[in-house]
């Protein structure tokens, strides 16, 4: 039997506080194939962003573990990139600067100079962001930095792409902008992807699979839906189609019907 691409192992979270213990995660285990597009929801509070981080390498595990094609996850590196809800770039440097410090960190030895100048322009083009090279952030709008942190995110060719609700802070036309360019992305890199998201439509629309979320403390993963809906996805088209209606409903349904009686079990 061949191993996951990334598996998620038995993990459970506490945090501490003097006397008190908070466990945030309880048994959360979830294998994810490569190329493969994973969007966890649930209610806020719930540990959504505390797994992200667990799998990002940024915070430890009580107990469990990640692996990563058969390798232990235990701190950050460039083999999971993560994009958040703030773009978290850089003020003082331009757009390219901003992208072009990841590249030449990871790719230093590996790629010449010139190469790497390359490798940085393709990244913001396929974000659409090669025009506004020379602006620094403080310059364009928010969808526009979020594009460039998804284009350094990508720059660094990760094993696993990380979002942690990166569409959040977006209005909504910006927002549906940003999720067409990031399904194109991913038809074009195959890219492997685990996503935050408050947001059922999003969900539907993105993801392969969508991992459900009982309310915390102690939250598990409540339940799992597959999303068989053809890619390429187009929103127009799924506004009627039964499947994506299904879909929809059955998430909704968990989120506020079927968690209750999960957390009561």
């Amino acid at each position: 039997m061949a191993k996951a691409y990334l598996s998620i192992e038995g993990i459970d979270k506490s945090f501490s506080r003097g006397p008190a213990t908070t466990e945030v995660l309880k048994d959360i285990s979830l294998t994810v194939d490569k190329g493969e597009f994973i969007s966890i929801i649930g209610h806020s509070g719930c540990g959504k962003s505390t797994l992200l981080n667990i799998v990002a390498g940024l915070t430890p595990a009580t107990s469990g573990a990640v692996l990563l094609e058969g390798q232990l996850v235990d701190e950050p590196g460039p083999d999971r990139a993560v994009v958040f809800q703030n773009h978290s770039l850089l003020p003082w440097l331009t757009v390219y600067e901003n992208v072009a410090l990841g590249v030449d960190k990871v790719f230093r030895r590996r790629k010449s100079a010139a190469e790497r100048r390359d490798w940085t322009m393709f990244n913001l083009e396929l974000v659409h962001m090669g025009h506004a090279r020379d602006k620094r952030p403080s310059e364009i709008s928010g969808g526009m930095k979020q594009r460039v942190g998804i284009a350094r995110a990508l720059a660094m060719e990760p094993k696993v792409l990380l979002l942690d609700e990166p569409f959040g802070a977006l209005d909504a036309l910006t927002r549906a902008h940003l999720q067409d360019q990031v399904m194109q992305i991913q038809a074009t890199l195959e890219n492997t992807v685990m996503m935050i998201t408050h947001d059922v439509d999003e969900a539907v629309l993105l993801s392969d699979r969508i991992v459900m979320m009982t309310n915390g403390p102690s939250a598990r993963i409540g339940e799992v839906l597959e999303v068989p809906l053809e890619r390429p996805r187009r929103r127009l088209e799924l506004v009627n189609d039964a499947t994506y209606l299904a879909c929809r409903a059955a998430v909704l349904k968990f989120l506020y019907e079927r968690n209750r009686f999960v957390e009561a079990a």
